[in-house]
């Protein structure tokens, strides 16, 4: 682990300390570190303008609990990370959706999925690690994909959530779904902003398992630690503009387990079928009754699986 960098204790889980990491690209990185020094590292990739506690501390616990160390962060754009000015033309992205759900790249985001892959390829570096399990969620399960076939000396073994490859002709996520995800909230101030995440939560999220208490306690913090929805759109840009990975895909050498929720309508199960087809020798994980997201119902049937398929 890179000594020089200074840890603050998280001022979110007793068990996780802080610290703020420079990449040689100018781009700062917010990272969240628990667990032993000398246990095995588990490095947490998130979603499309996902803070990094959208890993779910109960998560992060068990599997610190099962012997690892746990790294969470903000991807660029999101969170106490570097924010990106974006000076070229806006983008329209209802005209870029129509070539990427036929697996074609778009132009003009300012940066990319491979940008974003770089960055934590860097922060492997940068934290000392030599090699390291990766989990990767949703858009971070693709971030996960670029850097295992681009970096794959970094990687011991690869695990993928509610993810996909956009490869061409997979089924569209449902409107619904991808509207509240992407769409702008009623009004501008806390409350509005609040409700809006509320909406996204019951809209994405596995049903019958939202706690509507604990929705409305992360949504005010997470907006209180950090606003930025021009880093979503950003991120979402970036998505478009990456295109279909089904040929990095073919590259990937780790063990992959790829896990996917039976209810997802944010990115259908087939999408998750459709990365695990393309990875040689990867496993299938349907967990029924699943959204896309991590609610505590699931997270030591999850975090079982996790800390079993690193170990095995």
């Amino acid at each position: 682990m890179n000594t020089a960098l200074q840890f603050n204790r998280s001022p979110y889980t007793h068990f996780m300390q802080e610290t703020k990491v420079s990449l040689s690209n100018g781009i700062d990185l917010h990272v969240e570190i628990g667990g032993r020094n000398d246990h095995p590292s588990i490095l947490l990739i998130m979603g499309l303008g996902a803070q990094m506690l959208f890993w779910p501390d109960f998560f992060c616990k068990s599997l610190i609990d099962q012997g690892f160390r746990v790294i969470r962060f903000d991807n660029r754009d999101i969170g106490l990370s570097s924010k990106i000015r974006h000076q070229g033309p806006r983008l329209n992205p209802y005209k870029l959706m129509g070539r990427f759900a036929l697996g074609l790249g778009n132009k003009g985001a300012p940066y990319d999925l491979y940008d974003m892959a770089d960055d934590v390829a860097l922060l492997i570096d940068q934290l000392g690690l030599k090699k390291t399990y990766v989990i990767g969620a949703s858009m971070g399960g693709m971030i996960s994909q670029i850097l295992a076939a681009k970096y794959p000396e970094k990687i011991e073994k690869l695990a993928l959530m509610f993810t996909s490859n956009n490869q061409p002709l997979l089924p569209p996520p449902f409107p619904k779904q991808l509207f509240s995800l992407i769409g702008k909230p009623e009004s501008r101030d806390e409350q509005g902003i609040i409700n809006h995440s509320l909406k996204v939560f019951k809209n994405i999220g596995s049903p019958g398992y939202l706690n509507q208490i604990e929705a409305l306690e992360i949504s005010r913090k997470l907006y209180h630690r950090s606003y930025h929805p021009a880093g979503v759109l950003q991120q979402f840009l970036a998505i478009l503009c990456t295109g279909s990975l089904l040929k990095l895909d073919k590259q990937i050498p780790h063990s992959t387990l790829v896990v996917h929720g039976s209810k997802d309508r944010l990115l259908p199960p087939s999408h998750g079928k459709a990365v695990a087809k393309a990875i040689e020798g990867a496993r299938f994980e349907l967990i029924d009754g699943m959204g896309h997201d991590i609610p505590p119902h699931f997270i030591p049937q999850l975090s079982r699986l996790f800390a079993h398929h690193f170990k095995s």
